[in-house]
């Protein structure tokens, strides 16, 4: 079987790919047998019978386990959330806490684990930047579509002429998969370490737990101050830099093949303009799908199943979609 080296290195089918070696040799040292003495050959053809039955079962065994961790690397059952303020300043902050909240409620209506990875915060308490762990079943598949440049008019209220303002915030989602394929060369990283701060006990706030990796080739970084202990943070950052990694190679990759992928409902590109909330209007327009809905209040209280559904639907569709960046909604 060509597949047995691969089956042996994941996890999953390990033990069961040593039974199978374990009967190939057991395979290989009866035909000796057979070879050097053809009088053996009736008992060991009984014995090789059953042996084939064996690693044809086991194969099987071992299929059905990758078929499964396929579905689940395509559709992660957990993702690292990311808003980050744009355009706008004090008030692109509170907006992208808003945003996380919102994504928070819909977690917590849909039966999901939310926790945070890392906060930084603005002079007026909202987002300069944020990252969240969210875990349940078919949370990626739900929320793929949201990563982009999310827009906002509204009269803000830092505002005390009434005047509306356009503001910012970009969303990512990272998908967390079972299986990483993509190997960090341990040279390539820096690594800091910093007290948490904030809730987590005496021993959080007074020990360097809190890890930051910095990829030089890229120039990426993450911060991880979830976990009690450096070490549990170090692996979490570990996993979040490898996601963040994985997601820029596929976009990349999505870019090249653009001309092909028209049906789908975006890149997954963080740059690209994808939904506006007009305050005023009481509507949230989502551009790629030209599909507009009402009551704002009720969807930034968790109630964008709709929106998800919209999306998902006109993905599946496999009509074409574009951003329409220039709208002013």
């Amino acid at each position: 079987m060509n597949d047995l080296d691969i089956f042996k290195k994941d996890h999953r089918t390990a033990y069961l790919a040593e039974t199978y070696a374990g009967l190939m040799r057991q395979e290989a040292e009866l035909l000796e047998l057979v070879a050097k003495d053809p009088s053996m050959a009736e008992i060991a053809n009984e014995e090789l019978s059953g042996i084939k039955e064996q690693m044809v079962t086991l194969e099987k065994q071992m299929r059905s386990v990758m078929s499964d961790g396929e579905e689940e690397n395509q559709f992660a059952n957990e993702i690292i959330l990311e808003v980050r303020a744009g355009a706008g300043g004090e008030e692109a902050a509170l907006f992208a806490e808003v945003l996380a909240e919102m994504y928070h409620r819909y977690a917590i209506l849909q039966g999901w684990q939310f926790s945070v990875v890392d906060e930084s915060r603005s002079s007026l308490k909202g987002y300069k930047e944020a990252s969240f762990e969210i875990k349940g079943k078919g949370v990626y598949e739900a929320l793929r579509f949201e990563t982009g440049v999310h827009r906002i008019q509204r009269v803000p209220p830092t505002e005390k002429s009434g005047r509306v303002h356009t503001s910012t915030a970009s969303v990512a989602i990272l998908p967390i998969r079972k299986k990483v394929t993509l190997e960090i060369n341990p040279a390539d990283l820096d690594m800091e370490f910093s007290r948490s701060g904030g809730a987590g006990g005496q021993n959080v706030n007074k020990v360097e737990t809190a890890v930051r990796l910095i990829h030089k080739p890229s120039g990426l970084s993450v911060r991880c101050t979830s976990e009690r202990s450096q070490k549990a943070n170090r692996e979490k950052a570990m996993i979040i830099l490898s996601a963040k990694l994985l997601a820029i190679k596929e976009e990349e990759e999505a870019k090249k093949h653009s001309a092909n992928r028209k049906s789908q409902v975006g890149t997954g590109d963080r740059s690209e303009k994808i939904r506006t909330y007009n305050v005023l209007q009481d509507r949230v327009t989502d551009h790629r799908i030209k599909e507009s809905w009402h009551a704002i209040e009720r969807i930034f209280d968790g109630g964008i199943g709709q929106i998800i559904e919209a999306l998902n639907t006109a993905e599946k569709s496999g009509k074409e979609f574009s951003s329409d960046e220039d709208s002013d909604d």
